[in-house]
């Protein structure tokens, strides 16, 4: 969840230029060359950027300095999900290719005009498991043992500017998103027929999850509104529509996690929230999220779907060393359909030095009166660390452990306890393309819960590749 918010929406949108203040060469900018001939001239300036100004000024900001690079982090900021920046946060997104290649033309001018930007990536990986059948709960490499599409997304944007204080900005946002990760991403009642309408009658839900349904889908996944209002306390910013769920250091975009895989805790809550979420600013150190929407992962006009609150608050300190961020990302104490949670998200992050911080998740999430379940809270606790370390401008490791009880078995097919250690590394070849190796173990202590439920025990080698255009 988020947190792509965030993209997390937590997280900036995707990645920060390597040498981001390069300026750009003649080739993508001389317009007397076509635009795929600017386009390429736009990657192999790319690959050799030009020495950056240190001199040059940074931009505007209302607040506190960012506390972390990115690159090679996926994200400058401390999470806050639901929104692109936190409110006094510039627009810090690196000038893709695709927007450069476009700049001469009719439609790039207006875009330009308009603060209206178009970008996306690829991204495509490969594993190796010790598991043969279905390697759920982890996410989103699910089948085992092959190279997958995980996703082509396409971002149009408009950020609101919140650095200033006096005028009324609006901004939009959609996200498009096609590939296998899809089966996670989808909201009942959004193209849901994809994937709920071709299910794997030899599994129950939850044990089937990832594996069942179309093995490549379309997600209109994120399309919301925004406007920002300057004079309430610090600003406050309105989003309406479809966005990320609010917690989580992990987020649903690629470009936004500091490793390949997902915890356990992120694959089995919400992903996304349709409804009308405020962010208010009190002050650098404080914000305050409200909001209502209508049930986790599920439209408001389908059925299924029941009105549901939510809150967060977000605590920096002076330091910039210590961040809390404790959300009720979803409750109505209503029965619920499988994916309809009540949420409660703690999360903390803690920066030992500018290339060294820690952050750490713990939740409780449950379902009322499920059938097919014992009556009462149908619940799962965990906890997970990651431990990020950059070492240098272009590479960074992190490492996360992670405890999980599905205590009756409803998120994730089996009663048991869970454990898993992932190492991974992240490459920045340029600020177009990045690799993430990552190793993961996991195991189930209770009951065999892997390989549709005959191992205990799951190994498994990854990579993958991110190329932004």
């Amino acid at each position: 969840m988020a947190q792509p918010g965030a993209v997390d929406e937590s997280a900036d949108n995707g990645v920060n230029s390597v040498a981001a203040s390069a300026p750009i060469a003649s080739g993508s900018s001389d317009c007397s060359h076509g635009f795929f001939s600017r386009l390429a001239s736009a990657y192999r300036e790319d690959a050799n950027p030009a020495p950056s100004d240190p001199n040059a000024p940074a931009p505007a900001r209302r607040g506190l300095d960012s506390p972390f690079s990115s690159a090679p982090f996926p994200s400058a900021e401390w999470q806050l999900g639901g929104v692109d920046y936190a409110i006094g946060v510039p627009n810090e997104n690196s000038q893709y290719p695709l927007e450069r290649a476009l700049a001469c033309t009719p439609l790039g001018h207006w875009m330009q005009d308009n603060r209206i930007e178009v970008y996306g990536w690829v991204n495509p990986s490969a594993n190796l498991s010790s598991s043969n059948f279905n390697a759920y709960p982890l996410s989103y490499a699910t089948r085992p043992n092959r190279v997958e599409f995980d996703q082509f997304l396409v971002r149009v944007e408009r950020l609101p500017d919140t650095v200033q204080t006096d005028h009324i900005d609006w901004g939009f946002h959609f996200d498009n998103l096609y590939g296998y990760d899809y089966h996670y991403t989808t909201s009942k009642g959004v193209f849901s027929n994809q994937l709920l309408n071709n299910p794997n009658p030899n599994q129950p839900i939850a044990a089937n999850a990832g594996v069942s349904g179309k093995v490549y889908g379309d997600d209109p996944m994120i399309w919301y509104v925004d406007m920002y209002i300057p004079s309430i306390a610090q600003g406050m910013q309105i989003t309406a529509g479809r966005f990320l769920s609010l917690p989580d250091i992990e987020a649903q975009f690629a470009p936004q996690n500091y490793l390949l895989t997902h915890s356990i805790l992120y694959t089995t809550d919400a992903y996304t929230n349709i409804g009308v979420l405020t962010t208010t600013k009190l002050s650098d150190n404080w914000t305050v999220q409200l909001g209502v929407h209508s049930g986790d992962d599920v439209a408001p006009w389908n059925k299924a779907s029941t009105a549901s609150l939510q809150a967060c608050v977000r605590w920096v300190s002076d330091s910039n060393n210590d961040m809390l961020y404790p959300c009720v990302e979803s409750y109505n104490g209503r029965k619920q359909t499988y994916n309809n949670l009540q949420e409660f998200v703690l999360t903390w992050g803690h920066r030992f030095t500018p290339n060294v911080h820690m952050l750490t998740e713990g939740y409780r999430i449950y379902v009322n009166d499920q059938p097919g379940l014992p009556p009462g809270q149908a619940a799962q606790i965990g906890v997970v660390n990651y431990f990020n370390v950059e070492l240098d401008p272009a590479n960074m490791i992190s490492f996360r452990n992670e405890w999980v009880k599905d205590e009756q078995g409803q998120r994730t097919g089996y009663a048991t306890r869970y454990v898993s250690t992932t190492l991974g590394m992240t490459h920045w070849v340029n600020q177009n393309l990045e690799i993430r190796p990552e190793i993961r173990y996991e195991h189930s202590l209770d009951v065999p819960a892997y390989d549709n439920g005959t191992k205990s025990t799951q190994k498994t080698l990854l990579v993958d590749a991110i190329f932004h255009f």
